[in-house]
């Protein structure tokens, strides 16, 4: 027997013969609209294979040692800027120092005037420009009975009006306006609190902190330690004769790098399109008040959320190789990975408001909520970290496997169903020639 005829009995394809093939009209025209069909449904598979989605994880934090960027763009229209302070403590209680910032004041005209911005300053409060009085070389300035602060330009000495304002704090004496002050009156400090006193302030910038449990908080006059206390010293506040209060709008505060528009179209829905309020739900906030004693207090809390891209596990032991000290990496650019990958934070805030006179808020329909009394007027943000993280990672829909399957059963399926209607219309013309020749 001839080798090829080993395999007939195993053909599941059988054939028909030429002439006993017959050819219809309504066959092509089935045969042309199942090939469409089938190049539809082919294009369908591949674009479903292409089509990348965002899938999230929620797993525990594990990281230990990090940075965390905080953003920030708020306005205080009735606050003028040289009374302002802002502070960043951690969970100790205790302020953080060497903190890396590019936080800038901007001074703004009275709500009367439209609120413009006048000048623009960074929040660094000892920086040289402040003692270029071509002071004589062995000038020391009196601290008038106060230690000279630790970080004085000159050793055991006050040269300029802020280092007699940080030796007053340190020992929690109130400086008021520097009146008889010669570093304050050679500077015109108190000629700059009247300049200012109907003129706003807008804090804007980033600071790098410990992720770690803390707080920073916005309040007026000088801050210092007082025991384990944080205070500040609130007389020029009090004795302004313009009635500053603390009402503030929150245009933008972020934890971390914002993440791109492309990134935010795959992670929403056509329902629910994602939006800055999903992960920052803080933007575009207002609060209002005419008392001058009262503060608001906005508690986070904050979830770490990376943002994968497809193919980043090629890159991943790469990356962990050349990782660089975050001290050399700039303000804004902090979180963003060679590889296009983002470390961010989402969060979450509760809000509560209150004098410091003490009462209830019966204004606010709540009689039954007592406030006690004392405390700092300014607005005060507390962060809490989440020790869970959410990871979007980026994921093709269908493996190639996959996709190959399905172009399969298309074929199968199409040409399966295109059989049975051709088969249908053979059938029925047949059917209607039968009862036309009876």
């Amino acid at each position: 027997m001839p080798p090829k005829s080993r395999f007939i009995r195993l053909d599941a394809f059988t054939k028909t013969v030429e002439d006993a093939r017959i050819r219809t009209t309504s066959g092509g025209i089935v045969t042309i609209g199942s090939l469409l069909v089938l190049l539809y449904l082919i294009w369908g598979e591949w674009a479903d294979y292409r089509r990348i989605a965002v899938h999230p994880e929620l797993i525990v934090d594990k990281s230990r040692g990090k940075k965390m960027e905080i953003h920030l763009n708020i306005t205080f229209p009735r606050m003028p800027c040289e009374l302002l302070t802002l502070d960043v403590m951690d969970v100790s209680g205790e302020q953080q120092v060497g903190v890396m910032h590019g936080v800038s004041k901007v001074r703004l005209a009275s709500e009367a005037q439209g609120g413009g911005a006048l000048d623009i300053n960074s929040l660094e409060l000892h920086s040289p420009d402040e003692s270029a009085f071509h002071l004589d070389p062995d000038y020391c300035g009196d601290c008038y009975g106060a230690p000279a602060p630790a970080d004085a330009k000159k050793s055991g000495c006050c040269n300029n009006c802020d280092e007699v304002r940080e030796a007053y704090a340190s020992v929690q004496w109130a400086f008021t306006r520097g009146n008889n002050v010669e570093q304050c009156e050679r500077e015109g400090y108190s000629k700059r609190l009247d300049a200012q006193r109907s003129e706003g302030c807008r804090i804007e910038g980033g600071i790098r902190v410990n992720k770690v449990i803390g707080n920073f908080h916005i309040a007026p006059g000088k801050s210092f330690s007082n025991g384990n206390m944080h205070v500040h010293d609130l007389g020029n506040y009090f004795e302004s004769p313009t009635a500053h209060t603390f009402t503030h709008h929150i245009h933008s505060l972020r934890f971390g790098p914002q993440l791109p528009d492309s990134i935010k179209s795959k992670l929403g829905t056509k329902a629910s399109p994602w939006s800055n309020h999903h992960s920052n739900p803080l933007d575009d906030t207002s609060q209002k008040t005419d008392d001058r004693s009262f503060n608001f207090m906005y508690f986070i809390k904050v979830v770490s959320t990376a943002y994968l891209p497809l193919g980043w596990e090629k890159t991943q032991k790469a990356n962990k190789q050349h990782e660089v000290p975050h001290e050399t990496v700039g303000l804004g650019l902090f979180g963003h990975g060679v590889d296009g990958s983002i470390e961010t934070h989402q969060y979450s805030v509760t809000s509560h408001k209150r004098s410091l006179l003490g009462g209830d808020d019966s204004a606010d329909g709540h009689k039954e909520r007592l406030h006690a009394r004392g405390g700092i007027p300014g607005v005060f943000f507390s962060y809490d970290i989440s020790p869970m993280k959410v990871i979007n990672r980026e994921q093709r829909t269908k493996s190639f496997t996959g996709f190959l399957t399905g172009v399969c059963a298309v074929i199968g399926g199409t040409l399966t169903v295109a059989a049975a209607v051709d088969r249908g219309f053979y059938e029925g013309s047949q059917r209607v020639k039968k009862l036309h020749q009876m």
